[in-house]
């Protein structure tokens, strides 16, 4: 069996590149273990593993265990540092001046000790392999089989700031992209031996193609809408977009006059036919549909207009448009 272990550090929402580790040992784990890496106080944030442990939950990555803490195992890191006989391994620190485990010698203990198989990480860890496996023969135990991936950077190929556009779990929610979609972005990239840039219009792409998978209820749901404002949503590239488009049928737009009074007029005969049929005729007349478009939503720009209509009530969209006809002057 494949024992895998995913252990960030709590320091908020996962960068991408760490996101890509998680997917990876989910993926190619028969049980994944999850540990939380905070021996070091100097780097942990306040909030940081809850921020981690929800974006674990928004991508449908379930570990099998966990979270196991290494701020609780300093015992075991301190014994094992006895059977060294020092604190120190070569020109590396095992034990810190307060007795507290670096980073090394606590990941190898844990590795050993939890039954870990395979280490899947990105490239940066790739210098550490050579220690970890003296260590793991100093201690005499097993070392596991050590898999490196390319790392995820930004476009100008350089490390991706927290900060960036798009570069935390945090930063993809908040701008309405589905959870879907970053996943199935995370899983295209397989384990990549080289490193990627990441390709946000790619995340983008996804996006829609997730929204257009959900059902009209979910859709309703994830982007918190109602469902007489799914047909508008439709047509969005995120759930933000989505919320935004909805806006445009349940807000009614302040009334103001229109530019093309024949066009509403013709649309209140038209207004019993379904969606598609109004645009066609409309479209045949020579009528202004950015116009029709302004009455409706107050805005000229948005959805299909087609949606619109779809989404409104036959009655709401006959009292916008009146509302449009009575401030225009004759």
């Amino acid at each position: 069996m494949r024992r895998v272990r995913f252990a960030p550090s709590p320091t908020g929402s996962l960068h991408v590149g760490n996101a890509l580790s998680a997917v990876i040992n989910r993926r190619e784990g028969d049980s994944m273990l999850l540990r939380i890496d905070d021996t070091d106080p100097m780097r942990n944030v306040e909030g940081g593993e809850e921020a981690i442990l929800l974006d674990l939950e928004w991508l449908g990555i379930e570990p099998d265990e966990g979270p196991v803490r290494q701020s609780g195992r300093q015992d075991r890191y301190r014994a094992a540092a006895s059977r060294l006989g020092r604190d120190h391994f070569g020109r590396t620190t095992l034990l810190r001046e307060d007795g507290t485990a670096t980073y090394h010698l606590a990941s190898v203990v844990d590795d050993a000790e939890l039954g870990i198989t395979h280490v899947y990480r990105g490239n940066d860890h790739r210098p550490n392999e050579d220690l970890h496996r003296s260590l793991h023969e100093a201690l005499e135990t097993p070392a596991p089989e050590y898999v490196h991936h390319g790392l995820i950077l930004g476009g100008d190929g350089k490390k991706l700031s927290k900060r960036a556009e798009g570069a935390t779990v945090e930063s993809l929610r908040d701008l309405g992209i589905p959870a879907e979609a970053v996943r199935r972005y995370l899983e295209e990239l397989q384990i990549p031996r080289h490193d990627v840039h990441l390709d946000l219009s790619r995340i983008r792409r996804l996006a829609v193609e997730a929204i257009e998978e959900m059902s009209d209820g979910e859709l309703a749901l994830r982007a918190e809408i109602p469902p007489l404002a799914v047909p508008v949503a439709r047509g969005a590239r995120d759930l933000q977009e989505a919320r935004d488009y909805a806006t445009q049928v349940t807000e009614a737009p302040e009334p103001g006059p229109t530019t093309a009074p024949e066009t509403l007029e013709r649309f209140k005969q038209l207004v019993d036919e379904e969606p598609r049929a109004i645009v066609r005729e409309l479209k045949a007349v020579g009528g202004n549909l950015r116009a029709l478009r302004v009455a409706l939503t107050g805005r000229d720009k948005g959805p299909e207009l087609a949606a619109i209509l779809a989404a409104l009530p036959k009655e709401e969209a006959l009292r916008r448009v009146d509302q449009a006809l009575q401030h225009t002057q004759p």
